[in-house]
């Protein structure tokens, strides 16, 4: 069965990440502070200035560290911070050849549970509990990637029918809902957030009145 993939909502950026298990691992790793579809384009950008047309763990582990930073950082810009980046993706990269021989799909193709498959994405460079959860999500939803447990150790990004990250995005459509879900998101945990923040601003006046004018020392 052929995987259709449309993240980086770019065909041949999309292309690559069906079909290249590395690829599709760096662009979860990009896929901070930056939209979801400028970092899934970058593992076919960074492929393009590599003078491929897939990504190498061996090469990328391997290349100057300057170098690779000078490759991500030329306009357009892989990431809002290439530099920063271009050190995690090597790292990545270099850990999958100790690892895995620098086959980035044996981080997943053995894996009995959902949880044993958690464990290896967390333990990747790069890969906090969110970003391991996510992609696992995609794996199981996009990839049929589909250990036992897998639903329940993606947590909430497994729901059948959410449209929570990057694992629910198929087109455009979804797209706008799941950037729709970050923004709600967002607005309720700045919400929740008001109350604390304007109770740690009040200060007591030499009278006993309080005043929000001035933040706590």
């Amino acid at each position: 069965m052929t995987t259709t993939i449309r993240l980086a909502q770019q065909p041949e950026a999309d292309a690559l990440l069906a079909r290249s298990p590395l690829a599709a691992l760096v662009g979860m790793l990009l896929d901070q502070q930056v939209p979801m579809e400028w970092a899934f384009t970058g593992p076919y950008t960074i492929a393009r200035r590599l003078g491929g047309d897939d990504l190498d763990a061996h090469e990328i582990a391997a290349y100057d560290p300057e170098e690779f930073v000078a490759l991500l950082t030329a306009k357009p810009a892989v990431h809002r911070y290439p530099g920063s980046m271009a050190k995690r993706v090597q790292q990545l990269c270099q850990y999958l050849v100790e690892e895995y021989g620098g086959d980035a799909s044996a981080v997943w193709t053995d894996a009995a549970t959902g949880r044993e498959l958690l464990d290896r994405l967390l333990a990747l460079p790069g890969f906090g509990k969110q970003k391991a959860q996510i992609f696992l999500a995609l794996l199981g939803k996009q990839y049929g990637v589909r250990p036992e447990g897998w639903r329940e150790a993606a947590g909430p990004y497994g729901e059948a029918g959410s449209y929570r990250s990057a694992a629910d995005i198929t087109g455009p459509e979804s797209l706008a809902k799941v950037r729709s879900y970050k923004q709600e998101a967002k607005r309720a945990a700045k919400a929740a957030a008001a109350p604390a923040k304007a109770a740690g601003t009040t200060k007591r006046t030499k009278s006993g009145k309080p005043s929000k004018s001035s933040p706590t020392e």
